[in-house]
């Protein structure tokens, strides 16, 4: 397959700029992934589709306030978006300034703060940030919540609750798991209640998910790389849900790539590293069985995933349909579920 084919055309005005009042708001399409069948139904349903035999693989990283705005020593204004850090003072970041910044150029920053390029890593800038505070205190201090190039607005106070899942604790992401962010705590509540349970995977989401894919031949494109950790305690969870015949409910993209990335010699193992696993159509599935979703950008690897779990025509047209319907799209948008015929 071509990057062409994941192209579809998305009316701006469904490209939710600020999330609902409720996170339990959105609207949910279900979708028969054997079938293509397609039922429109609110998130708040989404409790009566899982069994109590199931389990939940919930991806809890925490986003970072990624984003700084400085200016170099001339004057020039520079936006850095941190990709990751790689130790208390040093990270990799995208810079956004009129011309690239050499080796040691120093980056001013807000509040008197500053950091040097120290070289490159690819089309990464590496940096040190210079005083006494780590990384994580200077972010903490200054840093921006990283929203994706498609919310046009700024970031402001709603964000630092609503760009994060009320699960979020492994600090490292610069985007959202966005499935995660439909359920409050009250929902969670309820399907612990009706028997449903829950385990978690880490995956620190990088800017690198917004990447477009530029090669149309797939076997080309270079997938980034994202750290993934995936507990015993996980792993024991699932083997315990197929034992009992229940389903593994990925909930989002990257709690699907956590475990198949630990799966990829056929059986799940725990473990921790970074993965750069591309999943396209053909793929088999090793670990998951259903998947919650948001709806994702044209020709991005995540609908790529998305078509290569529940069939590419069935996938294309739920989105032709999700259009049709005007459901919300992207981060602050509308979920799917994916699942088999006896749960929609």
């Amino acid at each position: 397959m071509k990057k062409t084919d994941f192209s579809y055309h998305l009316p701006e005005h469904l490209i939710a700029q600020k999330p609902l009042n409720e996170r339990v708001a959105s609207r949910l399409l279900c979708m028969d992934k054997v079938t293509g069948s397609i039922k429109d139904r609110l998130f708040v349903d989404f409790v009566d589709f899982v069994n109590e035999n199931d389990l939940l693989v919930l991806n809890d990283t925490k986003v970072i306030p990624a984003r700084l705005y400085g200016k170099k020593q001339t004057g020039g204004k520079v936006e850095v978006l941190i990709e990751r850090i790689t130790d208390q003072q040093h990270a990799v970041a995208h810079i956004r300034s009129s011309k690239s910044p050499k080796a040691d150029t120093i980056i001013e920053l807000d509040h008197g703060f500053s950091c040097v390029v120290t070289g490159r890593d690819n089309d990464l800038f590496c940096l040190q940030f210079l005083g006494e505070k780590t990384v994580l205190e200077l972010l903490d201090n200054i840093g921006h919540i990283p929203l994706p190039p498609y919310i046009t607005r700024e970031d402001d106070e709603e964000d630092l609750s609503r760009y994060q899942t009320v699960f979020a604790k492994q600090v490292g992401a610069v985007a959202a798991p966005t499935a995660g962010l439909h359920f409050d705590q009250a929902t969670l509540d309820k399907l612990e209640q009706k028997g449903v349970a829950k385990a978690f995977v880490t995956l620190h989401v990088g800017s690198g998910t917004f990447r477009p894919v530029k090669e149309d031949d797939l076997s080309k494109h270079l997938m980034h790389k994202e750290y993934y950790a995936v507990p015993q305690a996980t792993v024991d969870a699932i083997n315990k849900t197929k034992a009992k015949g229940g389903r593994i409910i990925a909930i989002g993209t990257t709690a699907v790539r956590a475990l198949e990335s630990a799966s990829v010699n056929g059986q799940l193992k725990a473990g921790f590293g970074e993965t750069n696993l591309f999943i396209i159509p053909g793929y088999s599935f090793k670990s998951v069985d259903a998947m919650l979703t948001n709806f994702h950008l044209p020709e991005s690897t995540l609908l790529m995933l998305v078509s290569a779990f529940a069939g590419y025509k069935h996938v294309m047209q739920a989105y032709q349909h999700a259009i049709k319907q005007s459901y919300r799209f992207f981060s602050y948008g509308d979920a799917m579920f994916l699942s088999t015929p006896s749960n929609n």
